[in-house]
């Protein structure tokens, strides 16, 4: 059996947010004993919230009594099947129950609370619990939370006899975040780019919206570029920002320093809108509204690196991680296929160098971690050279193609009559050859389509990596490694590079439709002198392109035939384009005599046309016939 009793409270976020908020409490006070030594069995207490909102926060107050505390274990479940532990074999030998537990809790922890809880008043501790409470903050309150208490030991004994589950519910926000990186694009230039993004999961469009960034001694700004406006410091972007929207602008500098660390930082100034987890203008550098770069003057600097929200926004980007549970199997294979969602099945193949690869790669591992966090995953090659004129190729071929992709390679370095790593990347689309930009460490340098190791750089550092940026649309991209050979000895020792993460704009198609007509005769004029006179034969044609990335699949035309004309039965042809549509269409698409992919009919005086797919850059045509009444 279970009860609830809602009591709505309001109160206030912490003064620097500044923003009303609204507590909920969900009671349940019907007791029941505890079985004794009876887990895995378990007392469930439940609580109904009826009504769907966004968890900011939840505490939970529990009364029971029962001697030697440590007996009990007691969780708490979300509607979503998040589990927190509050307390599992703590308290030793205390008797009783009643606490309040709060992540914030000024009341100290419940694992070192070791006294006997009196009954009365009710919750008259707070502690806080063993697992965070937080694993719920962002979650949908709608639903039966379930509170559940197992009794771990024999011989004591005791009674449930209160919950109240207290849950903060978030005002509509905005969730700001804010990234900032810098990138050379000479020796003494270089570029410092910002993007401010508003979460896919924020209710409200962000306005007012600007960045304080000031640039340090050491850089002169030398241009400007993106959206809104950069002066005295200050970024104001001058549009709104929609849930899932990203807005950019791009710094360009002269580096003035010769030596010494620039640091550069920005911070999320101002905002119409309340955001969840930041606040505007307050310089804490943890919030997510904070951003700071920093480079080392007087030294090679990692190249510019163009921001893909350049292409399409965070919300229009897909992802393709090695991270677990992706696999590659077997180990050391040379094609595996992935199924990314919003593309379809991606394909990897691979051509071994002449002495094969070693190590069991190609094979996922953190063997190469790129600066990462440890435990980082890329697809690894080790590389059993002969000599320096070896190398493979890793192609990935996509079911379409996307407008834009960026991925990094990492540990693209040199080893001293060893090895000069070099890695040269081609994409294509349609057939057509497209190249990507490529952003050097600093054990690299860019020549062209091609990284060439001139550093050194260990499997868990930064400075050999090379990110890979295609900002135009690409269906397939080619990878070759090998060694650059002019600074490479004859008999070169084997090599090792990794492939990180892929990072795609969604395919997109952009459908438009093109209506022209010719005059074919008249019965009076001259032949190229016809003219729109009774019984003069019209030819419309009807053009459908596709020019986005992505393919469009059952694709519908209607034209309604409106004016001074009859259709001339049994006139439509199909193609590529007006001039060469000369496959026939039946005026009927369901007599069976359809044979292509474009299918034609005329219903009354409504002509409907249909493809089954257009590809990117693709396109096909419909022409038919009139006669002038």
């Amino acid at each position: 059996m279970s009860g609830f009793l809602c009591l709505c409270l309001v109160a206030l976020f912490p003064a620097e947010k500044a923003k009303a908020q609204t507590i909920t409490t969900y009671s349940n006070s019907s007791t029941i004993a505890i079985p004794d030594n009876a887990c895995p069995a378990t007392v469930n207490r439940t609580f109904s919230v009826g009504s769907s909102y966004e968890v900011g926060d939840v505490d939970i107050g529990i009364l029971l009594d029962h001697t030697y505390r440590r007996d009990l274990e007691i969780t708490l479940t979300s509607p979503t099947g998040t589990i927190v532990t509050l307390m599992d074999f703590v308290g030793g030998g205390a008797n009783n129950l009643n606490v309040r537990f709060d992540d914030e809790a000024t009341g100290g922890t419940i694992a070192s609370h070791t006294s006997s809880d009196p009954l009365t008043p009710i919750y008259n501790s707070t502690k806080i619990p063993q697992n965070s409470l937080s694993a719920f903050d962002g979650e949908d309150a709608q639903g039966t939370w379930t509170l559940r208490i197992c009794d771990q030991q024999g011989i004591d004994v005791g009674s449930f006899r209160q919950a109240d589950l207290y849950i903060t519910q978030l005002p509509p926000f905005a969730d700001l975040s804010l990234t900032k990186s810098f990138g050379a694009t000479s020796s003494n230039s270089g570029t410092y780019s910002l993007s401010v993004t508003n979460s896919t999961i924020s209710a409200l469009t962000a306005t007012g919206v600007t960045v304080s960034d000031t640039l340090p001694s050491g850089v002169s700004l030398t241009g400007i570029s993106g959206t809104g406006t950069y002066s005295g410091g200050v970024w104001t972007l001058g549009t709104a920002i929609a849930p899932g929207q990203t807005v950019s602008i791009e710094l360009s500098v002269t580096i003035t320093a010769t030596s010494g660390t620039i640091t550069n930082s920005a911070q999320i100034r101002s905002s119409t809108a309340f955001d969840s987890d930041s606040t505007p203008n307050n310089g804490v550098t943890s919030e997510d509204d904070y951003a700071s770069v920093s480079f080392t003057a007087g030294t090679r600097l990692p190249g510019y690196v163009p921001p893909l929200t350049n292409v399409c926004p965070i919300s229009n980007q897909l992802q393709f991680s090695w991270g677990s549970p992706t696999t590659w199997n077997p180990s050391g294979s040379l094609y595996e296929t992935y199924t990314v969602t919003g593309i379809g099945e991606i394909e990897f193949t691979i051509a071994e160098p002449p002495g094969g690869f070693t190590n069991s790669t190609p094979e996922i591992t953190t063997s190469n971690t790129g600066g990462g966090a440890a435990g980082t995953r890329a697809l690894y090659f080790f590389m059993n050279n002969g000599n320096e004129t070896h190398s493979s190729s890793t192609t990935l071929e996509l079911p379409t193609a996307v407008p834009g992709l960026q991925f990094t390679i990492f540990d693209i370095d040199f080893g001293n009559n060893q090895f000069t790593d070099m890695v040269t990347v081609t994409g294509e689309f349609d057939g057509a050859t497209v190249l990507p930009t490529l952003s050097n460490n600093t054990a690299n340098y860019i020549s062209g389509n091609s990284a060439i190791g001139d550093g050194s750089s260990s499997g868990t550092q930064e400075f050999g990596n090379v990110v890979v940026t295609f900002t135009s649309p690409v269906d397939s991209v080619t990878i070759v490694y090998g060694n650059y050979q002019p600074t490479t000895p004859t008999s070169s020792g084997n090599q090792a590079m990794s492939i990180h993460d892929f990072t795609f704009c969604k395919p997109e198609t952009t459908i438009s439709i093109t209506k022209l007509s010719e005059v074919l005769n008249d019965p009076i004029s001259p032949a190229d002198k016809w003219k729109r006179i009774p019984d003069a034969t019209v030819q419309y044609c009807l053009f459908i392109s596709n020019s986005g990335s992505g393919t469009a699949e059952n694709v519908t035309v209607t034209d309604n035939l409106v004016g001074p004309f009859t259709y001339i039965a049994e006139s439509m042809n199909s193609g590529a384009n007006c001039d060469s549509a000369n496959t026939f269409e039946d005026d009927d698409s369901s007599d069976g005599t359809e044979t292509d992919d474009i299918t034609a009919s005329i219903a009354g005086s409504t002509i409907t046309v249909t493809a089954e797919k257009i590809g990117p850059t693709d396109n096909f045509a419909l022409t038919f016939r009139v006669t002038i009444d």
